[in-house]
């Protein structure tokens, strides 16, 4: 696989030590850069590629206080930031009637308040470096389209999609920041039912016109490729990975 050149950069992945989180930081070795992963509590294995290995911090992200000191570790370890992959997050399936206003207001605070509290403080290191740095956020279509089931991390998807494109124009040009949205990722919580059986995965991967769900390897060449020179000048795009996209409900029912 050809990978871009990401040699003498430093990445900080969050929830980068599982899933499409844990691809991510693993193509960013690939392409020779040191990377950084976070997490609540520490994986069996860390992501290694060509050699090298992820470093761990342990990290809440929900707590500002463990924010700056995950930062102030790396900066003072590597001397820099240059990219910010905010990847940690997600939603169990809570109907909105019946999901309390704790439950909301911590998917809420997971999926947009704790991303936009570390791009902040992200973006106090970048803007001193000359060559400032790169802010990417995970996002979904969810942001853009009905979201039962899991309405809040829509909601929360949507202001992750809105605040990259104010951000873009308030940190430019020293600092760029996009957001890459895929639709169904096959992942491990999928094949473990979070969109049901193997049966049900494969009749929703023919509803898709790529005719497959996306993989955590898709979403990391995305993400290699908006952090590279090659997209140099990309800054406060959502870019939906989703495969030709879903379609439209009345040709199947016209179909019918």
């Amino acid at each position: 696989m050809t990978t871009l050149n990401f040699c003498g950069k430093t990445v900080l992945v969050t929830g980068g030590t599982k899933g499409i989180g844990r691809r991510i930081a693993e193509r960013y070795l690939e392409a020779g850069a040191r990377v950084f992963v976070c997490g609540r509590s520490a994986p069996e294995t860390l992501p290694s590629a060509a050699g090298e290995t992820a470093t761990f911090i342990a990290a809440d992200l929900r707590d500002i206080g463990q924010i700056d000191a995950m930062l102030a570790g790396i900066v003072a370890e590597t001397g820099r930031l240059d990219i910010v992959v905010n990847n940690a997050g997600g939603s169990p399936f809570v109907a909105a009637a019946d999901a309390s206003p704790r439950f909301t207001a911590a998917i809420i605070h997971l999926n947009l308040i704790a991303p936009l509290d570390l791009a902040q403080r992200a973006n106090v290191i970048m803007q001193q470096q000359e060559d400032g740095g790169v802010i990417l956020f995970i996002g979904s279509v969810s942001a853009s389209r009905p979201s039962p089931g899991t309405a809040a991390y829509g909601a929360a998807k949507a202001g992750i999609v809105n605040a990259v494109a104010s951000l873009a124009v308030e940190w430019a040009p020293r600092v760029r920041l996009c957001a890459v949205s895929p639709s169904l990722v096959q992942t491990d919580s999928a094949t473990s039912g979070h969109y049901g059986d193997e049966a049900a995965l494969d009749a929703i991967s023919k509803t898709i016109p790529a005719g497959r769900l996306a993989t955590p390897d898709d979403v990391a060449s995305a993400c290699l490729f908006f952090a590279s020179p090659l997209a140099a000048y990309a800054s406060g795009t959502n870019f939906r990975l989703e495969g030709g996209g879903e379609r439209p409900a009345y040709l199947g029912a016209a179909n019918a």
